[in-house]
Order: structure tokens, then C-alpha cells, then sequence
């Protein structure tokens, strides 16, 4: 059976559903009141509430609130997912190993659980995306400027995900947020929070907006909070990428 789906499950079922989606390699769907538990470079813990979990075959694991287009929590693909019985309590674990991180969901209550054996072998070619700047960066650090040096593309932190993440000649954390449009205030205010996150772990770190261009708002918010500017245009020759997220680099 390519999609099969059970509203309100009880443990049994949801025992069975999962080690089928597991064997057969299909993408889980679940829509369950939760708790969410994360141990890595950090702790955190989400509060009861109703969110929608997604398991991918390549390990890939993500929570999704009702609101925002990011995860609020996720782990990358390569991790391990098992789903164990404690204390007559379900609880989905994410385990990645290099570095070390832990993301567990205590299923209070499951109102649906559905996998899909999905069959999908095309590329997605994409011309222009914020990713490929990113990866012309990464390929090309100069770009930005000289001696800087890239080190993580789509790096995970505690208020989302920044697109590439480096260090500058002096040994400055350099976060670039990306855009392959006119960037504007809300660019400049994410560019901010993640900079603002960053700096409760290091001294010093800077923010460097990468964009085609800014609207006059964006520029006058950029130079009160000490942030920075590099123009860089999208590429425009057609590349064939995988659609699915980058892991990290390690």
C-alpha cells in the first residue's frame, strides 16, 4: 500500500504504522499534541501543544508549528529515528552522531499518523536562489572579501537558520543572510536576531547582508545596528540540484 493513514491511533497502531513507514522507507506524517526535548549544543524544551512531525527516509526530521515557514525544531538527514515506549508514554527519538544532538517528542495524543512511499527521482533545477549564492560564496569566499573563510552553509541556531556562516581574516564570526532580491527591512531585522544570538557565544561577530541591492530602509536600519552590505547578483546559468536540505559541514 503506497499511502496508509489512521485517524486517532491508539499505541498499538501507531507501533505498526511506524515500523511499517520504517521498513518500506516512506515519508511519516504525524499531527499530534507534543512535547518537544532537544540536547546538543545547546538544551531546549517545547511546552505541550499541537504540531506537525515529518520523518523523511534519508532521516531528515522536522516540527512544525501552525505558524512560520521554518521548523521549529529538526534534525538534518543522516539521523537515526526510533520510536520507544516508556513508561506507557510513545516518544520519537533523533539522535545525529557528529555532532551530537538529541531530539526526542512525547506523543500525548496522535489525532493522525500516515506514511507515503514516495517515488520521486527528478531534479529540481533552479536558477538564481538564494542557495546557489550561498554555494557560489562557498566556492568563491573572495566574493565577500578577502581572507574570509566559509565554513557552514545552512547552520542551525537557536532563532532559525543562517544561510552561511564563517569567519573573516581576524578570526570574526561572519554570519551572511542572503537574499536574490532587493533586501529589506525584515532581511535586516533577521540578519540581527541571528547576529544577536551568536554574540551569547562569541565576542565577536559580524553580519553581512548579501543581496543584489536594499531599499533606503534596509540601509539606514543596517548602519544603526552596525550590520554590513555586499552587493552580489544571483547567478544566471541553470544548475541541477537535488531538492531536498543541505546537511551541515563539519
Amino acid at each position: 500500500m503506497k499511502v496508509e493513514a489512521k485517524l486517532n491511533p491508539n499505541k498499538g497502531d501507531i507501533i505498526e504504522l511506524f515500523s511499517k513507514a520504517l521498513s518500506t522507507e516512506a515519508i511519516v506524517t504525524i499531527f499530534a499534541h507534543c512535547k518537544v526535548f532537544y540536547d546538543g549544543r545547546a538544551k531546549s524544551e517545547l511546552g505541550p501543544g499541537d504540531r506537525v512531525i515529518i520523518i523523511k527516509p534519508d532521516g531528515s526530521f522536522l516540527i512544525h508549528q501552525r505558524e512560520k515557514r521554518e521548523p521549529v525544531n529538526w534534525q538534518p538527514p543522516g539521523s537515526s529515528v526510533s520510536l520507544d515506549v516508556r513508561e506507557d508514554k510513545l516518544v520519537l527519538r533523533s539522535v545525529r552522531r557528529k555532532p551530537k544532538e538529541i531530539l526526542e517528542v512525547e506523543l500525548i495524543d496522535v489525532y493522525l499518523f500516515s506514511y507515503f512511499q514516495a517515488e520521486d527521482y527528478e531534479a529540481l533545477a533552479l536558477v538564481g536562489s538564494e542557495a546557489e549564492m550561498a554555494d557560489l560564496v562557498f566556492e568563491n569566499p573572495g566574493l565577500i572579501e578577502d581572507g574570509f573563510k566559509p565554513l557552514f552553509k545552512e547552520k542551525s541556531i537557536r532563532h532559525g537558520i543562517v544561510d552561511l556562516l564563517g569567519k573573516d581574516k581576524d578570526g570574526n564570526i561572519v554570519i551572511l543572510e542572503f537574499k536574490r532580491r532587493r533586501a529589506d527591512l525584515h532581511a535586516v531585522s533577521q540578519l540581527k536576531r541571528y547576529v544577536e544570538t551568536m554574540r551569547e557565544e562569541y565576542e565577536k561577530v559580524r553580519g553581512i547582508l548579501v543581496a543584489p541591492s536594499l531599499t533606503s530602509g534596509a540601509r539606514r536600519l543596517l548602519e544603526k545596528e552596525g550590520l554590513e552590505f555586499k552587493k552580489l547578483n544571483p547567478p544566471k546559468q541553470e544548475k541541477s540540484r537535488k531538492g531536498r536540505q543541505k546537511t551541515l559541514f563539519d
